[in-house]
């Protein structure tokens, strides 16, 4: 009745206020879907997100890298050390990775020569996992590890060579605000490099590559981790990830130059790589 009532009353108001209240409605509409964001194929509020990406991590950090290897057949490791070849690590450059949880792309670049190396992760639980793994590690052992959030960077401005994020950018809230940090830390003639799920581009495989992900990796997770639900969101975040070219564009948005995009595994996942010049 109510619904009838409001509807007589808007057909008796002229053209203006009608286009005045429509305006209004989209406005509070669009200023409502502002505050919210995905969680994998969920929707939740911005504030939900960060913890709630946090309880994943904190449940898998202690089984991350057995996961990592069981669910990519061990292939995690060739794509990492892709993303370090292409880096070319030398002595002088100080490097931030961020998300970098369990120090895998820290301890290749140091192995490779490079310099000084901060881990900043949001997830302590990560810290722990990778300090704990790599506590007798001579190249690892004058590292950083720092407690920071991709978004708002506990690091001064221009003071980094090297930027790199592994498997956590689509994890953070705001993507283009991360990019921004990046943009922010990286010295002129500094480096970022991305390596990250993406969308894989061997069309007549797709259906056993969708299969594999929605429909094995949980149960992995479940009989591994004792934690399904976790990497069923991991699966669901990979689907709501910008493509390779979107990626490069929301680089670019920022200011970084020069960027690039390789394909890994048929675009399984990609190392996107660029600038600030």
């Amino acid at each position: 009745m109510e619904v009838n009532v409001i509807c007589a009353k808007f057909k008796r108001w002229n053209k203006l206020e009608q286009s005045r209240l429509l305006k209004r409605c989209k406005s509070v509409m669009a200023s409502l879907k502002q505050d919210f964001t995905h969680f994998g194929f969920k929707e939740v509020s911005k504030s939900q997100k960060s913890q709630l990406v946090r309880d994943v991590f904190d449940s898998v950090a202690n089984r991350y890298d057995l996961m990592n290897d069981l669910m990519s057949l061990g292939v995690h490791r060739l794509w990492k050390d892709s993303l370090v070849d292409w880096l070319n690590p030398q002595k002088e450059q100080t490097l931030l990775d961020v998300a970098g949880g369990t120090g895998d792309i820290t301890n290749r670049f140091k192995k490779r020569g490079g310099g000084r190396a901060i881990i900043c992760d949001i997830n302590q639980e990560m810290l722990r996992s990778g300090q704990k793994k790599f506590a007798d590690s001579i190249p690892m052992r004058d590292t950083l590890w720092i407690c920071g959030d991709a978004e708002n960077l506990p690091v001064e401005d221009k003071s980094i060579d090297i930027y790199t994020i592994a498997f956590g950018l689509r994890n953070v809230t705001n993507i283009q605000v991360a990019l921004e940090e990046a943009y922010r830390v990286l010295r002129p003639g500094g480096r970022f490099l991305c390596l990250e799920f993406s969308s894989f581009v061997i069309t007549a495989l797709k259906p056993l590559y969708e299969a594999y992900s929605f429909k094995i990796i949980p149960q992995i997770g479940r009989l591994v981790a004792n934690d399904k639900e976790s990497y069923k969101y991991l699966v669901e975040s990979i689907r709501k990830f910008p493509d390779q070219h979107q990626l490069s564009f929301q680089i670019r948005e920022t200011g970084l130059e020069r960027c690039k995009f390789r394909n890994l595994s048929g675009g399984i996942a990609a190392i996107h790589s660029a600038w600030r010049l």
